[in-house]
């Protein structure tokens, strides 16, 4: 009975923590956020069920294997959401199956939690992204693909995956795996730092211009 309070308490903690203080603080999905949290307790509820029954646990996880494949081909998620989708259909498998020792479970949901937060922390390389660029031109040979791509992105293109080469629309379809440079972010940075101050003065003037131009019609009112 401890060992089944503790599985349930190291459930509930761990989803908390991983779907609101780590997953909805970095991605702001919030109908996803319902999705992990059904998803890990539903998983522990019928896991705890099928624990103590007759039923093997291979036809419980083959059940919950079909229903994943079918809820993520239902709907885009990215790879990052994939993760936290798995990550939580393990928190709620391990808590309820809630193995002997006690601890074992809710140190197990607390490496899971931590790895999730280490793994997706903004810090780590905050200037790699990756695209799909469509270009208006076809590029067969990959050094001018590469040497046309860095001059679009005004980045260092790390990797190159074709897509599609149509020679006869001149079109070419890539992914892209690139590196920003630190000045051209500084600069689009500071560029629309002062983009807002300029729009900020500007609607201050035109405030100001109204507000004398009501003036001088009020006054030739009252005249």
């Amino acid at each position: 009975m401890l060992s089944f309070w503790t599985g349930l308490a190291s459930n509930v903690i761990g989803i908390t923590v991983l779907v609101y203080f780590v997953y909805f603080r970095r991605h702001f999905r919030r109908d996803l956020v319902l999705a992990y949290i059904a998803l890990s307790m539903g998983i522990f509820a019928v896991t705890l069920l099928l624990s103590g029954s007759g039923a093997g646990m291979g036809l419980g996880l083959g059940l919950f294997g079909i229903l994943s494949i079918i809820r993520l081909r239902s709907d885009t998620l990215t790879q990052e959401e994939v993760a936290y989708y798995f990550i939580s259909l393990a928190i709620g498998l391990v808590n309820g199956l809630h193995p002997d020792p006690a601890w074992l479970a809710p140190s197990a949901t607390a490496a899971l939690v931590l790895v999730m937060f280490l793994a997706d922390h903004p810090s780590f390389a905050p200037r790699t992204e990756r695209q799909t660029v469509t270009l208006e031109k076809a590029y067969p040979k990959k050094p001018e693909l590469q040497a046309a791509l860095e001059e679009l992105l005004d980045a260092k293109v790390l990797r190159t995956v074709v897509v599609e080469l149509d020679m006869v629309r001149d079109l070419t379809i890539v992914d892209v795996r690139f590196r920003t440079n630190a000045t051209s972010a500084a600069k689009s940075d500071s560029s629309f730092a002062h983009a807002g101050t300029f729009e900020l003065a500007n609607g201050q003037s035109t405030a100001r211009n109204s507000s004398s131009q009501n003036g001088t019609k009020q006054d030739t009112w009252s005249r």
